[in-house]
């Protein structure tokens, strides 16, 4: 009896806490009504944008028509997959592309970093918000406008950069259409123009360093590089760590806008990569299942990507990204 009654009392409160769970999460929900009207804008994107079109991975395992749609275009398995790992292009778009975004990760990835404790170091604050200005700008100009400004500088006739080359050693280089430059081209212009934004993150993370670690380190007589090799950096290691595997999550995602511009008859053995692959096939040729399934196939890559990144860095007794 006294077992039964204590069932009873222990499903009892189990009820009740539910209840007060949904009445403070009701009360929290009315408190910040305006903060969820906010948020309704991004979550409707990304409903319309990103979840709707995610049905039309289907079209992978089709031999899809546009002029019969979804329900009538004869399935055909992972056919599609199968001519794609078997043509030979495959192997030429994954080392292009795994050539740019590692070479990315390895010059591209520690330069806001860098630019980031250097930024901390400044302590006067009009100088400081001066120099953040100015490294911002570039992020804001469109990659049609890089790529005009790069094909003027490089230009083999009259680009300001052939001109000084030619006056040195008699030659001019094609920079821009030799395909051994390209790699190095596109790195450079993602350099130029994102490694000032991309400071944003490590500075907010730089802001909840505690400053009297600061004090305490330098009573001890720690100089400017002991504070920032052992204070700042474990500090915001959390920070990197995460940024990382999400940049080793897109490592097949090189970015379409930047490629597509400048590449060219003359470098595309190295400047094809999966995203003008996937838009030279589907929009161009009109082969919308065979480039659907090469999307699918960089997006899964991608997520697995992600995954093993972060399921290494718990291991290494890190916080992922969840």
């Amino acid at each position: 009896m006294s077992k039964k009654k204590n069932a009873i009392s222990s499903e009892a409160l189990e009820i009740l806490s539910r209840e007060d769970k949904k009445k403070s999460f009701a009360k929290y929900v009315k408190q910040h009504k305006w903060l969820y009207v906010m948020l309704l804008p991004g979550l409707i994107y990304f409903i319309v944008f990103r979840y709707i079109p995610m049905f039309g991975i289907v079209i992978a395992f089709q031999n899809f028509s546009p002029f019969v749609g979804f329900l009538k275009s004869p399935f055909v398995g992972f056919l599609n997959f199968k001519n794609f790992f078997t043509g030979g292009d495959f192997w030429m778009l994954l080392s292009n592309t795994l050539g740019i975004s590692l070479l990315s990760l390895v010059l591209y990835f520690p330069a806001p970093i860098i630019l980031s404790l250097f930024l901390n170091e400044i302590r006067h604050d009009g100088y400081k918000r001066t120099i953040q200005t100015f490294i911002y700008i570039p992020h804001f100009v469109s990659w049609v406008i890089v790529a005009s400004l790069t094909y003027q500088l490089l230009n083999v006739n009259d680009g300001i950069v052939n001109m000084i080359i030619k006056g040195i050693t008699g030659n001019t280089v094609d920079l821009l259409g030799s395909p051994k430059y390209f790699r190095g081209l596109i790195i450079g212009q993602s350099i130029w123009k994102e490694t000032g934004y991309g400071t944003i993150v490590f500075l907010a993370a730089l802001s909840g360093v505690d400053m009297q670690l600061y004090e305490a380190a330098r009573v001890d007589g720690a100089g400017r590089w002991r504070l920032m090799w052992h204070i700042t950096l474990p500090t915001i290691k959390g920070t990197v760590i995460m940024m990382l595997i999400l940049r080793v999550g897109s490592i097949l995602n090189t970015g379409y806008e930047q490629i597509f511009l400048m590449r060219n008859e003359l470098n595309v053995s190295k400047a094809e990569v999966f995203d003008t692959y996937v838009y030279v096939k589907g929009i161009k040729n009109a082969q919308y299942s065979f480039s659907q399934a090469a999307g699918l196939f960089k997006s899964v890559v991608g997520m697995i990507m992600v995954l093993g990144a972060n399921w290494v860095a718990k291991k290494a007794g890190e916080s992922g990204i969840y």
